[in-house]
């Protein structure tokens, strides 16, 4: 269980973020966030993370996020032993200090912990569950084997404080390298990453390029040139022109190869939002 858990439950708070200048994307209003600190949090109201996979509106529901009580990374009867609201950086830099393996990739994933789980995150066949043990939630420990997950997908519908993974020596400083050259060709302008997920057996950007969209803009939001599944903020984007522009584009590639293209990126607000949101925590 996560280190917190013999003290005393701290009095909640919030905290007023700026989505304009805390998301990856540049995008979003100033919201009154809950900072959890305890395991106790409100209902019905959506989990953020570090808010590098996010695009925010202006008919968002209730948001909350883990406070830095759920930042820290221990080596526990030889296994990592992880907080959910640790950033990449401090994993990797805990696991070159310690010489751990296997969690090279993290140094180019943006975000925390927690958001890497939610998407299982990855770069090719690097995926943050390849070396997962478990996850714990407000109730329960979750083996690996309890959850369903899948190439950019997990099953997790409950607030994750902590997670065990397995410890393998030898760090391996060589492969940061071989991952920023797979980043190589990612825009520097604001976005959220990849917007959508692969196809099977196909590419996105492939689709997106195919349709003429490389580049397309809407006001301030535009496909990258230099990916063309990059959204990216040319300054002054908004959520309008975000979501005008992405379901523009699902439809074109509908129409034109019967793909519906399905978002990586979470849109959080209410008219585009499904009833059934993992994250929306009831």
């Amino acid at each position: 269980m996560p280190s917190n858990t013999t003290k005393a439950v701290h009095k909640s708070h919030y905290k007023s973020i700026n989505f304009a200048k805390f998301s990856s994307l540049r995008v979003g209003p100033i919201v009154d966030v809950y900072m959890i600190d305890s395991f106790e949090y409100p209902k019905n109201t959506y989990l953020i993370g570090a808010a590098n996979n996010l695009l925010v509106g202006p008919n968002h529901p209730p948001l909350m996020k883990l406070s830095k009580t759920f930042d820290y990374i221990k080596i526990v009867a030889n296994t990592l032993v992880i907080g959910a609201a640790t950033p990449g950086g401090k994993i990797v830099s805990f696991c070159k200090k310690h010489n751990i393996a296997d969690f090279e990739f993290i140094s180019h994933l943006p975000g925390t912990l927690g958001g890497m789980l939610q998407m299982n995150a990855g770069l090719k066949e690097y995926e943050i569950f390849n070396h997962l043990l478990s996850v714990t939630t407000k109730d329960k420990t979750l083996l690996k084997d309890e959850i369903a997950f899948d190439y950019r997908y997990t099953n997790l519908s409950e607030v994750v404080f902590e997670a065990t993974f397995t410890l393998t020596s030898g760090f391996e400083a060589s492969r940061i390298e071989i991952f920023k050259e797979m980043r190589k060709n990612q825009p520097n302008n604001p976005s959220a990453g990849s917007f959508f997920k692969n196809p099977k057996d196909d590419y996105a950007g492939r689709l997106i390029e195919a349709i003429g969209f490389k580049g397309k803009r809407v006001g301030d939001m535009a496909w990258s040139n230099q990916h063309a599944n990059f959204l990216i903020n040319l300054g002054l984007g908004t959520f309008e022109d975000a979501m005008a522009l992405v379901i523009e584009t699902q439809k074109t590639v509908f129409d034109d190869f019967g793909i519906w293209l399905e978002n990586e990126v979470q849109v959080i607000d209410t008219t585009y939002m499904k009833e059934d949101s993992p994250l929306l925590q009831q």
